[in-house]
């Protein structure tokens, strides 16, 4: 039987109140030079262009318009910084989404550079949260970044998305296989958090863990 946190319900409450309290967009970095000051934790989001993670942001700060969702996948080129608290606490981290088979490829290439550079370079950031949609389970583009960020060696977690899309034997045969995959990396959390932006399922253990990172 494995043992009960004492902490973790203190920190689910502290958690939510701390995402009920003050978020606000603060700036889009296009390159490292126009990061902000480290000088609080950090915590970034990645995934695939179409994975939904401006809908999980949005879930994850109860705020419909904090994160832009995006008709065309792969629009965002930038860091997005978004801080928690006042004073501040934390900054959430929207890096740009992966995958797009529509964009050329220097935009690709661009992609890579930036992201590279801030996972290996940013001593504030505490965890990466990689989204994968549950509809499709980890793809090759997928392990590349896990890849990436083993190399790195920063911290991450694997976050399912769009659980609400397929059915509950569907979710639990793919939960498995997600943590299979992350028991072969040497940077991930062995526990993956399954997660959906309009049910809200998940929504309150993502917002704890997000909390547990930046206290670690």
């Amino acid at each position: 039987m494995s043992e009960i946190d004492p902490g973790a319900e203190d920190r689910s409450e502290r958690a939510r109140k701390l995402f009920a309290g003050p978020i606000a967009f603060l700036k889009s970095a296009p390159a490292l030079q126009h990061l902000p000051p480290p000088s609080a934790p950090e915590i970034a989001f990645a995934g695939r262009s179409n994975v939904g993670k401006s809908s999980l942001l949005n879930a994850l700060t109860n705020r419909n318009g904090l994160a832009r969702t995006s008709v065309t996948p792969g629009r965002t080129q930038e860091l997005n910084y978004f801080d928690v608290g006042n004073p501040l606490v934390f900054r959430l981290v929207d890096m740009p989404g992966y995958g797009f088979a529509k964009a050329p490829k220097d935009v690709v290439r661009k992609w890579r550079f930036l992201v590279n550079d801030y996972l290996r370079g940013r001593q504030v950031l505490k965890r990466t949260l990689v989204l994968i949609d549950s509809r499709h389970g980890i793809k090759d583009v997928d392990r590349e970044v896990l890849e990436m960020l083993d190399v790195a060696a920063v911290s991450y977690r694997l976050v399912l998305t769009k659980t609400d899309k397929i059915k509950a034997t569907d979710l639990a045969a793919v939960q498995a296989a997600t943590e299979a995959e992350a028991r072969k990396h040497p940077a991930a959390h062995p526990e993956v958090i399954a997660t959906s932006s309009e049910k809200g399922m998940g929504i309150a253990e993502l917002r704890a863990a997000v909390l547990e990172a930046v206290e670690s």
